[in-house]
């Protein structure tokens, strides 16, 4: 069993922000201004409906069984959430997401499911509003990199998690993306978007720092994993490098790269390029590396 971890202070100066790692509770409220890098357009949510438990949290499979309840924090449109309410029915799921429009649309993806066993509602990840030792998982994809205060966060899910229960997340780490072959414009789309993200005061490679994260939140039995989502087929690089080529240019992933000055129209016209040509290179092939982790309340 692992007890709480003393107070550290690591500075990061490469791709890092500033920040200590270890911050000490305060029964003081902060503000947060949070900033969703990827926003909503058509383009990313395309790419957000295509994910299911198996695609995105098998590493919590085993840890499923009816009856439990639990917390989808970041649900989105709510692919995921649902996925996970026909898995534990009878037990109650809820959904959260910081935006109503995408809680409404969510709610009607699970009518369409017939499922009564699930409700949306929108809600500040800071302040759930659930009493304490609620859920059974506490569950969150692809959430804690968007976040200001990743710590804070996770402390709020593990308020809300039942004694024992599980605190369970998986987070990209887009620094350790690779792919074939060699495309200078995919370079420079990452330089981009590290810079537009941790404009937008988030941690674009968050994978790696989860379990880290989770020590400082006081969780125990903390387990960390790994997976990866690979695009190598025709249809798998049609699909992801559509969604990129289109977002480059269309989503709030542009916006943010012009409104920071941290690329020109002329470049995000290049990095969608970039992504067609990977999209149509028969060699092409991508793989995107996840942290996870899985901890007791």
């Amino acid at each position: 069993m692992l007890g709480r971890a003393e107070p550290h202070r690591i500075v990061r100066l490469h791709y890092g922000r500033y920040m200590s790692d270890a911050q000490p509770e305060s029964t003081e409220k902060t503000e947060h201004t949070e900033k969703y890098t990827h926003g909503h357009h058509e383009s990313v949510l395309r790419s957000h409906s295509w994910r299911t438990v198996e695609n995105s949290a098998a590493y919590l499979l085993p840890h499923l069984a009816p009856g439990l309840s639990l917390l989808d924090v970041g649900a989105g449109p709510g692919t995921i959430t649902v996925d996970f309410a026909e898995r534990l029915a009878p037990g109650q799921v809820v959904g959260i997401d910081q935006s109503a429009e995408i809680v409404e649309q969510a709610a009607a993806l699970a009518e369409t499911r017939g499922l009564t066993n699930v409700s949306f509602q929108a809600a500040d990840l800071y302040e759930l509003p659930f009493a304490d030792d609620t859920f059974d998982v506490v569950h969150a994809h692809q959430v804690l990199q968007h976040v200001s205060d990743p710590v804070a966060a996770l402390r709020e899910m593990r308020r809300v998690t039942k004694p024992g229960g599980l605190v369970a997340v998986r987070e990209v780490d887009y620094r350790g993306t690779i792919w074939a072959p060699d495309n200078a414009g995919l370079d420079h789309w990452m330089t981009v978007y590290q810079l537009v993200h941790r404009g937008n005061g988030g941690e674009p490679d968050a994978g790696r720092y989860l379990k880290g994260w989770a020590l400082q939140t006081g969780l125990t039995d903390v387990e960390s994993s790994a997976s990866v989502w690979c695009f190598a087929s025709d249809a798998d690089r049609a699909w992801w490098g559509d969604s990129w080529a289109t977002r480059a240019l269309e989503s709030k992933f542009y916006s943010d790269a012009l409104d920071n000055r941290v690329a020109t129209d002329l470049e995000l016209q290049a990095i969608s390029k970039a992504w067609l040509s990977w999209r149509d290179a028969a060699d092409g092939w991508l793989a995107m590396p996840h942290g996870e982790l899985l901890a007791r309340a």
